[in-house]
């Protein structure tokens, strides 16, 4: 039997240990920590962070159970980030807690829990999944086939494979469009959708559209602004909430604006664009035809850069009455929020670095068209420093979330499975998956670990069934999925066994006509079911929506997690091949209740011992306790 870890002190930023709402500078905020009363713990200390200088109060009683200690101290926020951790004093000396588990050693501040007063990302990104439509590949309506094809596209039956790289992958043009998404939208409501995210929706030179020519107006192949507000209305009339995709550290090289800038150097557009020489030291620096050196997006000339230090671009993308941003949340469109692309990038250049900024001007643009707007970042690697800033809600959490849960289940070797890298994917034990997940989740307050855009694929990425290369590890990722903190996040197709190599492979398109025959090769409708049950199970569960994150069990093959809201503790079971099994303390159960199987085989009983969890694997298991 693997041991368990709910011996150990316990804290976390869920209405269990900190009151609910966003603090201002100046207040006290109580934080309690949960000691088990094994633990050997006399007595605890918090330690906070104030204008860099720590302080320590000890903690008072504060109730508990017969089981565990609830000790409390009082944290002033004194910044608008403010750290703290918890010292622990026992036989055998102090130790420390913090976001990544209690240590026997000195630990830096950076994986401390934070309070921020920071406001967090709006409470309906919770409401059910978020549902990523990548437009060219979704749905087309009759209205497709009369418009004419584009000189840059070559056309594609709805049932060609995409192409995974060279000129076509971004060229391949099949067809989708906005009123096609239309029609699918109760698709979407019947697979417990909250959200809908759309890729972007302005023309450019590509199916993928992040090299937009204008931002003024919706691609005309996608049915134009008109159709847009039907998507937005038709959206909003189902109770979905929409979110729209925005480039705002380049635009395409099409862009009326780069077309000015390249004619005319004393016009305000040349001023929005970083130029620079090329050279060994630059090598994401392009050459205009006319010999100008500009920086672009990775070295990729079809995409300049903006300046974010010229007014003209703070003008023209944020604070003028038709930049985009606003814009495009206001009606007839109506967004939500916005998803920025290249968020981690916005801003950066050399010496400078405008990316806080840009971030906060953002959020404070939503704002003001909508109270309740989300703006979400892309940022592919450590996003950490960039979400203490005020500026994103949350990031879509590859770092946090994806990749961790790739190398724990993809196959060892899998030229799939360390996607960006130029390496084979490795297959790591349970530890290492758990270790990074804490990693990225202490370096942000659990206002933002609770909002992040938690993935198993997007258009950027292989397929989840590529990644793991079976049905059965394929349930294991998606239970995670739908169990972990933060929001899931669904591409298209995932939901009914999509395939894919790499992120252009990935982008196929949608087997309506097999979805209504039942199934068939491109539509598994056993997934699909297993994607509605869960979406389901997280709906109506206040613990797997909002309750805290306590890790319980930690083996090479298997995990099993708590969440914990005021009125529900939920056990996962995750494993992803046979092992030991693990017996947890029966206080968790809180009386004589039996545990209610609610997802999964996996093995539980009530024995003398405690709660008895099987070493059944592949499989999962979700129950609720008390």
């Amino acid at each position: 039997m693997t041991d368990h870890l709910l011996d150990q002190p316990h804290h976390d930023g869920s209405a269990l240990h900190v009151p609910a709402g966003t603090p201002a500078l100046g207040d006290v905020v109580p934080v309690t920590v949960r000691v088990p009363r094994e633990s050997g713990v006399d007595r605890v200390w918090v330690r906070s962070v104030r204008d860099g200088e720590p302080r320590l109060v000890e903690a008072r009683d504060d109730g508990g159970t017969a089981a565990e200690r609830c000790l409390t101290a009082d944290v002033v926020v004194h910044n608008p980030v403010t750290p703290y951790r918890f010292l622990l004093d026992g036989p055998g000396g102090y130790r420390w807690l913090d976001g990544r588990g209690v240590h026997d050693r000195e630990v830096p501040d950076a994986g401390s829990f934070r309070l921020t007063t920071h406001a967090p990302a709006p409470s309906w990104l919770g409401d059910g999944l978020v549902y990523q439509i990548f437009p060219d590949r979704f749905a087309r309506s009759a209205a497709a086939a009369d418009r004419p094809v584009p000189d840059w596209a070559v056309p594609a039956a709805w049932d060609d494979e995409p192409a995974g790289a060279g000129p076509l992958a971004g060229t391949q043009y099949y067809g989708g469009d906005l009123d096609g998404v239309v029609e699918h939208l109760d698709h979407l409501v019947a697979l417990g959708v909250g959200t809908v995210y759309l890729t972007p929706v302005f023309p450019g030179r590509s199916n993928h559209r992040y090299d937009a020519s204008t931002f003024a107006a919706v691609d005309p192949l996608l049915g134009g602004d008109e159709a847009y507000a039907r998507f937005t209305a038709a959206a909003h009339a189902r109770g979905l909430r929409v979110m729209g995709d925005i480039t705002t550290n380049h635009t395409g090289e099409d862009h009326e604006w780069f077309r000015r800038a390249l004619a005319d150097p004393t016009s305000p557009e040349h001023g929005m664009y970083v130029w620079a020489e090329s050279g060994p030291g630059n090598p994401d620096v392009a050459t205009a035809p006319d010999g100008q050196g500009y920086a672009s997006w990775l070295g990729f000339g079809s995409l300049p850069k903006l300046d974010w230090t010229a007014p003209e671009t703070w003008h023209r993308m944020v604070t003028g009455p038709d930049a985009p941003i606003g814009r495009y949340l206001r009606e007839p469109f109506g967004l939500d929020g916005w998803r920025v692309d290249v968020a981690n990038m916005t801003g950066r250049w050399e010496d400078t670095d405008r990316t806080h900024a840009v971030a906060r001007e953002l959020r404070a643009a939503v704002g003001r068209e909508r109270l309740d707007g989300a703006l979400i970042a892309e940022h592919f690697h450590d996003a950490t420093t960039d979400l203490l800033a005020g500026g994103w809600h949350a990031n879509m959490n590859y770092t946090g979330f994806t990749r961790p849960a790739w190398s724990w289940l993809a196959e060892h070797g899998s030229p799939v499975a360390a996607h960006g890298l130029p390496v084979a994917g490795a297959r790591r034990p349970g530890g290492a998956m758990v270790a990074a997940m804490r990693d990225f989740d202490a370096a942000v307050p659990w206002s933002v670990t609770a909002a992040q855009w938690n993935m198993l694929g997007s258009h950027d990425t292989p397929r989840l069934r590529t990644v793991v290369g079976s049905d059965a590890l394929a349930e294991v990722a998606t239970t995670l999925l739908f169990t972990y903190p933060g929001n899931p996040v669904v591409f298209a197709g995932d939901e009914v066994g999509a395939t894919g190599d790499n992120g252009e492979h990935a982008r196929t398109t949608m087997a309506w006509d097999q979805g209504a025959r039942g199934g068939g090769p491109r539509w598994d409708a056993s997934t699909l079911e297993r994607y509605r049950r869960l979406s389901a199970l997280r709906r109506g569960s206040a613990a797997l929506r909002d309750g805290g994150m306590r890790w319980a069990v930690v083996d090479d093959d298997a995990v099993v997690f708590l969440r914990e809201s005021p009125a529900e503790r939920v056990l996962v079971v995750l494993a992803r091949a046979p092992w030991s099994g693990a017996v947890l303390p029966g206080w968790l159960l809180g009386g004589d209740a039996e545990p209610e199987r609610l997802y999964g085989a996996v093995g539980l009983a009530v024995g003398p011992e405690g709660i008895e969890v099987s070493g059944d694997g592949p499989a999962v298991g979700v129950f609720r306790l008390a």
